[in-house]
């Protein structure tokens, strides 16, 4: 049997704040962000872009995982929103990720677990929340 070869690709992230300006992410892939530093401002904030992550890691692994399951064909869109708990006080911190996965097409309520189980079990984002890496942090000029 042949194997699937896994692709990546480069990955990565710098973030950028001038004076007053408002922060500025840069991917290694040259994809740009202006992140939204007020309360009441429209755009993605830090928070979001972790809650970000892991709706789009889940939604991406829901396909892969239908494929897998050979649930493809009878599914006509899928929709992961994620929202979660911080702390009120320090070391502030996301103490709960609450996730909801919508899953648009012809599926029994057990394919719908299964394969929503299978995403989450796969996703790289939401594996790594639930380790707790390492942060390792480098000085520099």
């Amino acid at each position: 049997m042949v194997g699937l070869a896994v692709r990546t690709r480069e990955t990565g992230a710098a973030a950028t704040l001038q004076g007053q300006e408002k922060p500025q992410i840069r991917s290694l892939t040259g994809g740009e962000l202006t992140l939204e530093n007020t309360v009441s401002g429209a755009g993605f904030n830090a928070i979001d872009l972790l809650y970000a992550s892991l709706s789009a890691c889940l939604v991406m692994s829901a396909r892969i995982a239908a494929r897998k399951l050979g649930l493809i064909e009878r599914i006509t869109s899928y929709e992961v929103k994620v929202s979660g708990e911080k702390t009120e006080h320090e070391p502030y911190r996301i103490t709960r990720f609450n996730v909801q996965f919508l899953i648009a097409g012809e599926l029994s309520d057990d394919e719908r677990h299964e394969l929503a189980e299978a995403a989450e079990a796969m996703c790289t984002v939401s594996n790594t929340l639930k380790a707790s890496a390492d942060v390792v942090l480098t000085i520099g000029r």
